[in-house]
């Protein structure tokens, strides 16, 4: 057997094999026998059907059959010992004319994409911006009206008023865009007398981006469009009244602090407002950190200088989809598909130089960890403690491993993150919470 690797440029090569007789017929010549012993044909005793008559009914399959198995193992072994960084699996090409009953010797070749050797810029000069969420009290204020009519008692008047809600069809008079939702009347800013005194059936045609000032955050709220949809949605809208929603709200009493916090876990308005306050802020930082997240990816994968593939990339992906993805797909998705790619290879670059590693204690932990905040347990019984156990046990057993696969993979990229956070100059903004709801990321 002869395998040579032929580069073509940077980032394709052909990888061709050259089989002779004595490579494969060893392989042949085994399964003829296995087919012997296994083999049930009228004449013949079980296990006695002589190796010529196997060779002739069964010869040119076992044959294909061999040398496809042997060129798997030994392109897989030859890329893995010469250590060839490869985008996906090998190609085969095409082969004419092959002369299966009389050919000796074959010829195959691979199209290879080679993944190239590139540096990251983790000195100084690699900046993110991140953000520090300030919570005001209109933000509270807003959470609190919130909580309020979520546990308030609601009612359904003939006639609207200021803080009451319109349940209906909204629609672009010039567009395509339609929806149902519930719209708050105290949100609108300009016009909201347009929307006071209404019945059902009544028809309100308005400017969307008017009313609501061109908050994009607001309009994304009404409208569920998204952010960046929403910013785009303009003209004038129709908004059918269907009904009228009124909320009384619930009146700040241990009841109410109970159903937010838990029995018991606050006892005063006092550390009701407190609790609040660190909830909200949690939160935000919480999401302000999954944008420090995101910054980060987005900056490296733009910044790194990657030659990729592209046109093996393409034909990778229509082989390995067969059925599921078109050309059409492929070509129209190619660039999310290069950024994938690029980050994929940043992010394993980053666990080799680093020398990241995942435990299975840490993905046995961080299953339970899930399992008991599912379930709302702050801690676990040593009553309970086997059983949870057994739980984590099948389900990242579940899927063949799969479960398991995807939370050591979900811990392996926090590590690359919090690695990439410690190389990387952050360069904290502090803005509002509002500021923060109409950024788009």
């Amino acid at each position: 057997m002869n395998i040579t690797l032929e580069k073509q440029n940077p980032t394709n090569a052909r990888l061709r094999v050259q089989l002779a007789e004595a490579d494969y017929a060893p392989k042949v010549d085994e399964q003829i026998k296995e087919y012997s012993k296994k083999a049930q044909i009228k004449g013949f005793r079980p296990g006695k059907v002589p190796a010529g008559m196997i060779r002739k009914m069964y010869g040119k399959s076992l044959l294909v059959d061999a040398i496809n198995k042997l060129l798997h193992e030994s392109v897989n072994n030859y890329i893995k010992e010469n250590k060839i960084k490869i985008l996906g699996e090998p190609l085969p090409e095409r082969v004419e004319n092959i002369d299966w009953d009389t050919q000796k010797e074959f010829d195959f070749s691979y199209e290879l994409g080679l993944l190239p050797e590139f540096e990251l810029n983790l000195g100084e000069t690699a900046s993110v911006e991140g953000y520090k969420v300030e919570v005001d009290d209109a933000t509270i204020s807003e959470a609190y009206e919130h909580m309020q009519r979520q546990f308030g008692t609601t009612t359904n008047p003939e006639t609207s008023e200021e803080n009451d809600y319109l349940y209906g069809e909204l629609k672009q008079l010039d567009g395509d865009f339609k929806t149902t939702t519930l719209l708050p009347i105290n949100k609108i800013v300009n016009g909201k007398e347009n929307f006071i005194g209404k019945k059902k059936g009544d028809v309100i045609s308005f400017d969307l981006q008017q009313a609501f000032n061109n908050d994009a955050s607001a309009i994304n709220h009404v409208t569920g469009a998204g952010k960046e949809k929403a910013a785009e949605l303009k003209g004038t809208f129709e908004f059918t009244v269907e009904n009228i929603n009124r909320t009384e709200s619930a009146p700040m009493d241990q009841e109410f602090f109970d159903k937010i916090f838990g029995k018991d876990a606050v006892k005063s308005r006092e550390e009701f407002d407190e609790k609040v306050k660190e909830t909200i802020a949690e939160n935000y930082k919480e999401e302000a950190e999954k944008v420090l997240n995101h910054q980060i990816v987005d900056k490296l994968v733009k910044e790194t200088q990657i030659d990729i593939p592209r046109d093996f990339l393409k034909k990778w992906l229509l082989a390995a989809n067969e059925g599921k993805l078109t050309q059409e797909q492929i070509d129209e998705n190619i660039e999310n598909y290069e950024k994938e790619l690029r980050w994929s290879m940043i992010r394993n670059k980053v666990v080799e130089e680093n020398d990241l590693k995942v435990s299975n204690e840490e993905v046995i932990n961080r299953t339970k960890e899930k399992m008991m905040a599912q379930f709302n347990l702050p801690e676990v019984s040593e009553e309970l403690a086997e059983s949870l156990n057994q739980f984590a046990d099948n389900y990242l057993r579940q899927d063949n491993g799969k479960n398991y696969i995807n939370e050591y993979e979900a811990i392996l990229a926090e590590k690359v993150i919090e690695r990439l956070k410690e190389k990387m100059t952050v360069v904290e903004k502090t803005v509002s919470a509002e500021e923060f709801r109409n950024m788009t990321f």
